[in-house]
């Protein structure tokens, strides 16, 4: 019998990167389900797919003889269960993989997906980012669950996996956290509940070719491999499969040329994940120039690690930076991301830095910028990629000019 099954499930905010999945896996295992977001959002495409109706609407109606599923978004919106205790139910109801840390758990979790369905382990899978070569960023298998978890409003403690990966540790969010070792307090207490662990920092990167570029990836994929290992999986047959894995989307995602230009997308929004995207950057630029077009996410993060992003964009040769994307957060007065533009022209003096209070305005300072044998990548966790259109627009005509 499915374990959802004979349950009635509506979610609020259905059409977001992770509810969107819990509802596909959900209707999977039996559920009937339903769903409403403010917005169309590309995960619905999926979500449609899958049979599950779906109502865009300003306002929602959720049915009365329906449990209700609430995402962070609209959490005190919506009353019902929240997202992290729906996802513990789901790492509940099957073996479990939880792959967990400040950075790179996205990719990591797509990989060891990826790997263990290429291998023919038939994966039950729920990734923040469309995998293409999978088809979606959810799926109910037969096999493992691989899901992520999030530490940045302390859920993660709630999710009892069979099996933990650990990427890194380092503080990202600091309206939760005072310090990296509250942070590392909060994972060694969650680790003490999981019967194997897989540590990122125990783990030298992996020394086999790659499809991804980057130091950061091949360390993701020391994480996958050392996972499937625990699983029964040989090494060899590991990497050879992880060799094939190309990527998931928003993750130094190719999307085209115009101009001469390569345009890359990234959602990196922490230094440390900036500083490696464009070091990755500087790999794929075979001599040519390395642009960051990058919008800060979050007044807190902004404020706190400016002096930061500052230093890894100084990795760039020329740099655009837009205003905040605010996502959950109210302003913060006096704080905006010229404060990372400022810090930026303090740490690379002379260099080509510019600002823009719009993504649409920033993408004209960045087509100027460009030239032919750029690389040129929108960073950022929020909206920085409605740039990536407008960018190849404005180069292309730039083209058809000369």
């Amino acid at each position: 019998m499915p374990p959802l099954e004979g349950r009635r499930l509506w979610f609020a905010g259905i059409g977001g990167a992770g509810l969107s999945g819990y509802a596909v896996l959900a209707k999977s295992w039996g559920a009937d389900v339903s769903g409403w977001d403010r917005t169309e959002t590309p995960y619905l495409v999926h979500v449609r797919a899958a049979g599950i109706p779906v109502e865009v609407s300003p306002e929602p109606v959720p049915p009365a003889d329906a449990e209700r599923v609430v995402s962070t978004a609209f959490a005190g919106r919506v009353e019902g269960t929240s997202r992290a205790e729906f996802l513990a139910e789901l790492v509940s109801l099957a073996p479990s993989i939880v792959v967990a840390g400040a950075h790179g758990k996205t990719t990591t979790a797509a990989m060891l997906a990826f790997a263990l369905d290429r291998l023919g382990r038939d994966p039950s899978f729920l990734v923040g980012g469309e995998v293409p070569q999978l088809g979606t960023n959810a799926r109910a298998g037969s096999g493992w669950l691989v899901v992520e978890g999030d530490e940045s409003d302390r859920t993660i403690a709630a999710l009892r996996p069979r099996l933990a990966i650990v990427t890194n540790v380092e503080l990202d969010h600091h309206t939760e956290f005072a310090s990296e070792a509250e942070v590392r307090g909060l994972f060694e207490r969650w680790l003490e509940g999981v019967p194997d662990v897989v540590r990122g920092s125990d783990l030298e990167p992996v020394d086999f070719q790659l499809a991804v570029p980057g130091e950061h990836n091949r360390r993701n994929a020391a994480c996958a491999l050392a996972a499937l290992q625990a699983l029964g999986v040989s090494r060899d047959e590991g990497a050879g499969a992880l060799a094939e894995f190309r990527g998931v989307g928003r993750r130094f995602e190719a999307r085209g040329e115009a101009g001469g230009v390569m345009l890359v997308d990234d959602y990196a929004h922490h230094p440390t994940e900036v500083a490696e995207t464009l070091a990755a950057a500087r790999s794929l630029a075979n001599g040519g120039r390395v642009l960051a077009f990058f919008q800060p996410h979050l007044f807190s993060r902004t404020i706190h690690l400016a002096h930061e992003f500052a230093s890894a964009l100084a990795q760039a040769d020329a740099a655009v930076v837009v205003e905040i994307y605010p996502a959950r957060e109210e302003p913060w007065p006096g704080v905006s991301g010229k404060l990372v533009v400022d810090r930026l022209c303090e740490r690379r003096p002379g260099m080509t830095v510019g600002w823009a209070e719009t993504v649409e305005s920033g993408a004209d300072i960045a087509a100027t910028l460009a030239r032919p044998g750029d690389v040129l990548l929108t960073i950022g966790a929020g909206n920085v990629d409605a740039a990536v259109p407008l960018l190849l627009e404005r180069l292309e005509m730039r083209t058809r000019l000369r």
